[in-house]
């Protein structure tokens, strides 16, 4: 798909100027709301602003926007809108730890169609487009399907957003799983779950840009999704702070399911 191979060398390009030469270059700032931005977080969005118009010509929303913005852009722009996480990860990006990506999602209707993630520390781009598989640079994912019970499983969790106060002790008190990882960039957690080195995943709050383009990834590897509230993943109503629940296996995702539900 043209548009797709577009954007991933629109992606690696800004990667390549726009981030990298930042990285433990950069001082951050902090928004209202505690998170942190830095000038890296402003450059990426303004070139990438700049080259998806060039690729679909609709506008673009981007996480370094007011939150009047947001939600102007998304109530107008039903048929068609970029959403964009510059830096996913700011935090690690800020700390130099190397972990964090650029993320790029094309929705429609409430729903991702194309999508993209690009870490540019390991050179990993995953990318789906809506009916047409997802795929590691041009591997198939997932790369593994390890098929494990519950209580040797990996979850990616992020007790912290988890709105239950009973959940959040439940699930660092009582996991049902092997062990629990928390790595602080949740475009990358959904990549990582299509891939097949998480199998289960929780978070009880994610904003637009953190799932636009990891959940269609992950949804293209084959892996089951729902949220807190409800089973339909894309029709949730809170689309600036949406909850996820997930695994890569069905059968693994039952019993996940389950056990949240039962624990909330």
């Amino acid at each position: 798909m043209d548009e797709l191979n577009r954007l991933q060398e629109l992606m690696r390009d800004v990667a390549r100027h726009e981030v990298m030469p930042r990285f433990l270059r950069v001082g951050s700032s902090k928004k209202a709301d505690g998170s942190l931005f830095t000038e890296a977080d402003l450059a990426s969005q303004r070139a990438l602003e700049e080259g998806l118009r060039k690729i679909i010509d609709c506008p673009v929303l981007g996480e370094e926007m007011s939150d009047a913005e947001h939600r102007r852009l998304w109530a107008e722009n039903r048929d068609g809108l970029w959403v964009v996480d510059p830096i996913d990860g700011t935090t690690n990006f800020v700390s130099g730890m190397p972990h964090f990506a650029v993320s790029v999602a094309f929705v429609q209707n409430g729903r991702s169609t194309l999508a993209a993630i690009f870490n540019p520390i390991a050179d990993e781009m995953f990318s789906a487009v809506r009916g047409g598989g997802a795929f590691l640079n041009q591997t198939a994912l997932p790369l593994r399907r390890t098929v494990r019970p519950l209580c040797e499983a990996v979850a990616a969790v992020e007790v912290k957003y988890l709105r239950s106060g009973t959940l959040a002790g439940r699930m660092q008190n009582l996991s049902p799983c092997g062990s629990q990882r928390n790595m602080g960039c949740s475009t990358l957690d959904w990549c990582y779950l299509a891939a097949g080195r998480f199998d289960v995943y929780v978070h009880g709050g994610q904003k637009l840009w953190d799932y636009a383009a990891g959940a269609l990834i992950f949804e293209e590897a084959g892996g089951a999704l729902a949220t807190l509230e409800g089973d339909d993943f894309w029709s949730g109503q809170h689309v600036f702070k949406r909850s996820a629940i997930a695994a890569l296996q069905p059968e693994l995702f039952s019993a996940w399911l389950k056990w949240i539900r039962a624990n909330q």
